[in-house]
């Protein structure tokens, strides 16, 4: 057993005996006042939720959010907003504003690198010194075996194929995309695990085949899926849209090619005129940049950022927090929390706890994430699937994932309050 395995080990017994940690503050970490300051990287959920904790428990404390795009745009509800059935109003806004609202500072910028032994982020602005670093950089992915290894042909995929579910540009550039296609064949790529809200590809497979119907276009969608799929969802492509969706399961692409329009699978050769390719997902780019990964031992792939389940704190080092999409494995019972707006955002405030805890040389109580999620398995007849995850700590100290999913027939509009209560609570938008 490691240092670092040991150390945690003795933090699952004393969290199973009923105690709370004790948590060592950063190197020469400052007392709160106005020179202490925390940087946020990724202005997503988990990055704004963050921010906005931390001005509330460290309301003296400098908070800096840096992220380069302009605007937040939500991917919980953008399926809806693809096919015209949710105004963009709620899921869009201006980070500028976002952060006047929160009392924080928001910095338009690329970040270029950063130094952890003296704590200074380098962006396309200028450098940030920083007392604690929080990183929330969402996912990327991979494409490169799809074309033999090519930088420019992936980046080319990812421009002009992408699924729309790694980031707000590809989620616009994919409504332009769907907003011309006029009919033909289609192709929707699913990944493995872990991924992304994994029930989402699947929700967004039906809302375009109802979209496709209502406007009377031609198409096929040939779903290709790494895995086995989800048995609702697999029903509901047979009983709604049998002469539309064929699902391929349990099928790996191997090749496409982008200039004939072909993708190459393990059995198959098949054409398309548009596609939507979500490739193999990893933490974000900025998290292998700070050298925040996994190692590639024990069974870890290398691709998702290691921390200490309960309080999101980097494992290679302690005034670093990640949190959202790119934590890595938090149990051996169930691998990784679920990879959603919702528990992003549960992050960002588990995250602002430990950090203001540890500023202030307190105890810190962890508080376990939860998430919830909404899916339609019919857009006509409206019906939705609830998904809650909770989690628990069991008396060997490991965390325990237990879910409760509820069909709602003939809905209300609870997926759009349960989003905007998250706007409301996370964010202060509304």
């Amino acid at each position: 057993m490691t240092a670092a395995q040991s150390s945690f080990a003795r933090r699952r017994l004393l969290l199973a005996a009923g105690g709370a940690l004790l948590l060592p503050r950063a190197r020469h970490a400052l007392a709160t006042g106005p020179q202490l300051r925390v940087v946020v990287l990724g202005a997503g959920w988990g990055g704004l939720a963050a921010a906005r904790a931390v001005r509330s428990h460290l309301p003296t404390a400098e908070v800096v959010v840096v992220d380069r795009g302009a605007r937040f745009f939500s991917l919980p509800l953008s399926t809806a907003w693809l096919i015209g059935r949710q105004d963009a109003a709620l899921l869009d806004h201006d980070l500028a504003e976002v952060a006047r609202r929160g009392g924080f500072r928001f910095v338009r910028a690329e970040v270029l690198s950063a130094d952890r032994t003296r704590r200074v982020v380098a962006t396309a602005a200028g450098d940030l010194r920083y007392d604690w670093l929080v990183v929330a950089p969402g996912i990327r992915e991979d494409r490169l075996p799809w074309v033999d290894g090519d930088p420019e042909a992936a980046e080319g995929l990812r421009r002009e194929h992408s699924a729309g579910i790694a980031d707000s540009e590809s989620a616009r550039a994919l409504k332009t995309r769907l907003s011309a296609f006029s009919g033909g064949e289609l192709v929707v790529s699913i990944a493995g695990g872990p991924a992304r809200c994994p029930p989402a590809p699947y929700e967004r497979v039906l809302a375009l085949a109802w979209w496709f119907t209502q406007r009377r276009l031609k198409a096929r969608i040939t779903v290709i899926d790494e895995g086995g799929g989800i048995a609702g969802f697999r029903e509901a492509f047979d009983d709604h849209y049998p002469k539309m969706i064929r699902f391929m399961p349990r099928t790996h692409i191997r090749r496409v090619d982008p200039s004939s329009r072909h993708i190459v699978t393990d059995f198959d050769e098949l054409p398309f005129d548009e596609a939507l390719l979500a490739g193999p997902q990893r933490a974000g780019a900025l998290a292998g940049m700070l050298g925040l990964l996994a190692p590639q031992a024990e069974g870890r792939d290398g691709h998702w950022a290691a921390v200490d389940p309960l309080t999101l704190r980097s494992r290679a080092d302690e005034c670093v927090f990640v949190v959202g999409d790119a934590v890595g494995e938090v149990s051996p019972l169930f691998g990784h929390f679920p990879k959603t707006g919702h528990m992003a955002a549960r992050h960002g405030a588990i995250a602002a706890a430990a950090i203001a805890a540890a500023a202030r040389n307190r105890v810190f109580e962890p508080t376990l994430p939860d998430s919830v999620c909404f899916v339609h398995h019919s857009i006509e007849p409206p019906e939705l699937t609830r998904i809650e995850m909770r989690y628990r700590i069991r008396g060997d100290g490991e965390i325990v994932q237990e879910m409760d999913q509820r069909r709602i027939n003939q809905p209300r509009g609870e997926d759009r309050a349960w989003a905007g209560g998250m706007f409301r609570d996370a964010l202060g938008l509304l």
